[in-house]
């Protein structure tokens, strides 16, 4: 008595150029790579980060260097493109902190481990690290 074997699921290699682009990544998915790039980002970062707390901090003429860094650049760095780091500094920051806490509110509520929370929350840390970081960056850029 031979019975016939259930077909197994096939597996394959997947092709990055023509699998990946079509491949749609739920927001739960796209908030734990980008809490993984705001880490990495601020890590990196960190020097100029310290440099921007030191010299904001120092005193009266190293803030007004400070000012004037943001305004009209650095050495051949231009003013608009240290206010862009800066906004992607702000944005990781934000994003990363966001995330970071739906991460802990995921682990210390079991109630909250769902795939109804998990979609909403990823989306919410989307929606509010953009629209904190539109904020901090038009006060940045000087739009108020």
């Amino acid at each position: 008595m031979t019975e016939l074997a259930k077909k197994r699921p096939e597996f394959r290699n997947i092709n990055a150029l023509t699998d990946l682009p079509s491949y749609r990544l739920p927001a739960a998915g796209w908030v734990s790579i980008l809490h993984r790039v705001s880490g990495v980002l601020m890590f990196l970062l960190m020097p100029f980060i310290i440099w921007m707390f030191d010299t904001s901090l120092s005193s009266e003429l190293s803030f007004a260097k400070f000012r004037a860094a943001f305004n009209s650049g650095l050495w051949f760095v231009p003013g608009f493109l240290i206010k862009l780091v800066a906004l992607a500094l702000i944005w990781a920051f934000l994003h990363h902190f966001i995330a970071g806490v739906r991460h802990l509110w995921m682990d210390v509520s079991h109630a909250a481990v769902t795939k109804e929370f998990g979609a909403k929350s990823a989306q919410f840390t989307l929606i509010a690290s953009v629209l904190l970081t539109l904020v901090l960056g038009a006060k940045l850029f000087g739009l108020y």
